[in-house]
């Protein structure tokens, strides 16, 4: 027997799902329709809609794609064999014995013709006993410091070789903040080698303190990634071109992506010279001294001063003699420059040349006095 089944009545949810298929079509339509009509038939369209038909030309930003590849990657092409792994065997004294310690960083070549910067500290301060650079194409060659400087962290290593792929130099006076920045070195050892890590320029003119009495200034914040190895290493800009030598990250228990570069227009007039008189020569005051607060702490007294340098001895015929400096004098500034330590009153005077003047503020039996120097000699 056949029997027909009655209609099935509509459940709630059969209304509740039209419900809201009606609501998003209605919100979509309010969402994309309503506004432009509102805004060019009713009311007038705001300054900041309206950028296509009046265009600020200075804040257009273009991006031109070279070649279907990344800039990060078209940097990393271009850059990569210029960049070179440095081991060092350096010897450590302990109590009466001493022992090897094997080092590892990066360079950057900067002349054909063997000429490679990198940090001092990559070739223990000019005192590693053996140093080997290895090269992109697999070779390894015996180098040799031509010259470091502690203060500034910098180094030139020399190998015998030629037609070497160099890199490019650009200017660090031109960077500005958030641009790219590609970073390109050996960190954590051999295995890791050319590793390429980017990120932006994060922060310009920073000072880091390396210990008591040494402190790096002027320096460039990057958040690309900067660990062992990755010192003496070229950071580089959108260009390819080197902006500044990777020195120095933060460590992990006070922040993280916090990595540094000695801007390279401080290597600059360094390299230049080494290449063609073979050696850097620098002014220099002609003094001996310390800072004051090592001075109080070893001598147990109170200078009633914060910073400075205190002359303990004058060489005769020296710039300082001849303008009239004297042992006890406090050296608090180089013209505008504040002094707080002896390796600051190095690396200031790398922007001077023999002849230049300068006016030292120093502090003479409680007062403060100008005092006029001639830069007359260099060694």
């Amino acid at each position: 027997m056949y029997y027909e089944r009655p209609p099935r009545r509509r459940g709630i949810f059969s209304y509740f799902i039209v419900a809201l298929i009606a609501a998003i079509i209605g919100g979509l339509i309010s969402a994309y329709i309503a506004p432009t009509y509102l805004y060019e038939k009713v009311i007038p369209i705001p300054e900041i809609y309206n950028r296509e038909v009046s265009p600020n030309i200075e804040q257009q930003i273009e991006i031109t794609p070279s070649d279907n590849i990344s800039p990060v990657e078209a940097v990393a092409k271009k850059a990569m064999s210029s960049v070179v792994g440095i081991t060092t065997i350096q010897v450590r004294r302990e109590f009466i014995w001493e022992r090897e310690m094997q080092g590892l960083g990066s360079g950057v070549v900067v002349n054909p013709n063997g000429y490679i910067l990198t940090n001092s500290h990559v070739v223990g301060d000019g005192d590693a006993k053996e140093i080997k650079v290895l090269f992109e194409n697999g070779d390894t060659i015996p180098g040799k410091v031509l010259w470091n400087d502690v203060a500034l962290d910098l180094a030139v290593v020399k190998v015998e070789a030629s037609g070497l792929h160099t890199a490019d130099l650009g200017d660090s006076d031109s960077l500005v903040v958030g641009e790219l920045a590609v970073a390109i070195g050996n960190p954590l050892g051999l295995d890791f080698q050319r590793t390429v890590t980017s990120g932006v320029i994060s922060g310009l003119d920073r000072t880091i303190r390396m210990s008591q009495y040494n402190v790096l200034e002027g320096l460039i914040q990057t958040d690309a990634s900067i660990n062992r190895g990755n010192s003496g290493g070229p950071l580089l800009n959108s260009k390819g071109e080197v902006i500044g030598i990777n020195t120095v990250k933060i460590g992990t228990q006070v922040g993280e992506g916090l990595g540094f570069a000695i801007p390279i227009n401080v290597a600059k007039p360094i390299i230049d010279e080494i290449i063609n008189k073979g050696d850097f020569k620098v002014v220099y005051l002609g003094i001996a001294g310390t800072e004051v607060e090592r001075y109080e702490r070893e001598w147990g007294v109170d200078l009633y001063i914060d910073k400075g340098v205190i002359i303990e001895e004058i060489p005769p015929n020296t710039p300082a003699d001849r303008a009239g400096l004297r042992p006890g004098d406090i050296i608090v500034k180089i013209d505008n420059q504040e002094i707080e330590s002896i390796n600051q009153i190095r690396k200031i005077l790398y922007k001077y040349k023999k002849g230049d003047k300068a006016k030292l503020t120093i502090i003479r039996s409680g007062k403060e006095i100008i005092v006029d120097i001639v830069f007359t000699e260099i060694r």
